[in-house]
């Protein structure tokens, strides 16, 4: 049998965000529907440097493959003159268990289907008119909601707050030539938050950074940081003043996300989650229903998305012939 291995590079030049974003839809839809098997997630931390790594893995019932991603990396990378993240994604016949492909994303894979996610949760939850985003967080992956995001919304400007005043700067200043929109740096978090229509946050913070009194009526929050049980955010009040709290994947989130945060202060019970990302999409709850209404979509990371852009990537390049193979 062969085993296919692709780069970073030849991945890149396969998907892109609007290929992503559908593929991601429809695994969310089948995970509502009971078309999809998904193992518990795998936490390790390195105290000693800093270095940490989520292990997810998930198999979408009728498809040729199941996959295991390895999303690693260190924040404090940047230092070493490296990237915060990278990681590998193993993807395995479905009917034999052998392994058909190694993908060597570096972690753009989990940054694509990451923004992908943002903009489907801003696509079913977000008011349609969009006048203002704020992005708290100037990093990699504040720049993955970003292009994600102008798949389904126009925005007339963004203003994003990094801890770094110059890196902020850089940030708009990028972005704005690329995407051709007003991006402006916000001196503080408030100034990002406060009265913008969707609000993204993209931190490593492990204390709340975005208050309730900033969060106004008809505001969407997509909150992606906290994808541990020290990671966090949104104060708990946030979930509180919200109408709608959105779950990418419930039991998922009762362990780690903003909603672990407040079910653990009280404010919050599992039960008071007004749906999954994917019942949503599948038109199995209804999303938005008043302009007023303020939602929080809590955005933890999903081994079906994983599965989803996997299959994409080996579909893709087997079909132009790009890669290597090895007879194993």
């Amino acid at each position: 049998m062969d085993l296919l291995l692709l780069s970073e590079k030849e991945i890149r030049d396969l998907v892109g965000p609007a290929e992503a974003l559908p593929v991601v839809r429809d695994a969310f839809v089948r995970l509502a529907r009971g078309e999809a098997i998904l193992p518990g997630v795998i936490h390790l931390d390195i105290p000693n440097s800093g270095a940490e790594a989520h292990v997810k893995g998930a198999h979408l019932r009728g498809s040729r493959f199941f996959t295991i991603k390895v999303a690693s990396g260190s924040y404090a990378n940047p230092d070493r003159g490296l990237s915060v993240g990278s990681g590998i994604v193993l993807v395995f016949d479905s009917i034999t268990g052998f392994p058909r492909a190694v993908l060597f994303d570096n972690g753009y894979l989990t940054d694509l289907r990451t923004g992908a996610a943002g903009a489907l949760a801003a696509d079913l939850l977000a008011n349609r008119e969009v006048h203002r985003v704020g992005i708290v967080g100037v990093g990699t992956q504040a720049r993955y909601q970003l292009a994600a995001l102008l798949g389904v919304r126009t925005p007339e400007r963004v203003i994003a707050f990094g801890r770094s005043e110059a890196k902020a700067t850089a940030f708009a200043q990028e972005m704005e030539k690329l995407h051709r929109i007003r991006v402006l740096p916000a001196k503080t978090v408030e100034q990002a938050v406060r009265g913008s229509d969707v609000v993204i946050t993209v931190t490593p913070s492990r204390e709340p950074v975005v208050r309730a009194e900033w969060i106004g009526p008809g505001t969407h929050v997509t909150a992606v940081g906290a994808d541990g049980p020290d990671k966090q955010e949104l104060e708990v009040e946030v979930l509180k003043k919200a109408d709608k709290v959105v779950a990418d994947r419930l039991d998922q989130c009762v362990r780690f996300g903003e909603i672990h945060h407040a079910v653990e202060a009280g404010v919050l019970r599992p039960a008071d989650v007004y749906a999954e990302l994917g019942e949503i999409a599948a038109g199995l709850k209804r999303g938005r229903t008043s302009a007023q209404e303020i939602i929080v979509a809590d955005l933890t990371g999903v081994g079906v998305q994983d599965a989803a852009v996997a299959e994409l990537v080996v579909t893709a390049a087997t079909r132009h012939g790009i890669g290597k193979a090895f007879d194993i």
